[in-house]
């Protein structure tokens, strides 16, 4: 029987939200993390809705449904983890939509941060999530760290309202 799973996905560049609308139409689940952002421009400024991680999304399939998701235009490539594409935990994407629904300002980085303490939110809207502890610029951070796709996603976080664990 085939098990649905996560799986991160290559897009071409600035095709996410294109690549997502077809994916959807196809009738096949998937998630792209937006965030929104003031952009300026020379005469005037605007919001705009931005994914969070640039060429990626995530599609929620079988094994079988794979050449369907490459055959969508807009989709480059399946990203791959011992000569597989790289199945993601579907904590991992619930955890990834607690973090895009709650109300802390969150940054993404490319740079390989070095494991630190493992701790455990105990209040808030992040409460029960665990991490590892970051210090950068004297503030306290959680991390949830994405490794499949090679990102760490960093949210700011009183240092009150963690512990370790």
């Amino acid at each position: 029987m085939a098990v649905n799973k996560w799986y991160p996905v290559y897009t071409n560049p600035r095709a996410e939200k294109k690549a997502y609308e077809a994916l959807l139409n196809k009738g096949i689940k998937v998630y792209l993390p937006l965030r929104r952002q003031l952009k300026q421009w020379a005469d005037r400024k605007k919001w705009v809705e931005e994914p969070l991680i640039k060429s990626y999304l995530f599609v929620n399939i079988t094994e079988f449904e794979q050449a369907e998701v490459l055959m969508t235009k807009g989709i480059a490539r399946f990203l791959y983890f011992s000569g597989k594409p790289a199945a993601m935990p579907d904590k991992q994407i619930e955890e990834l939509q607690l973090l895009m629904a709650s109300p802390y300002e969150l940054e993404i980085t490319e740079e390989d941060l070095q494991p630190g303490e493992k701790i455990i939110i105990r209040a808030g809207a992040l409460k029960g999530m665990t991490g590892e502890v970051v210090s950068r610029k004297s503030q306290k951070q959680l991390i949830l760290r994405l490794e499949n796709i090679g990102y760490s996603i960093i949210v700011h976080v009183a240092a009150s309202l963690i512990e370790r664990f």
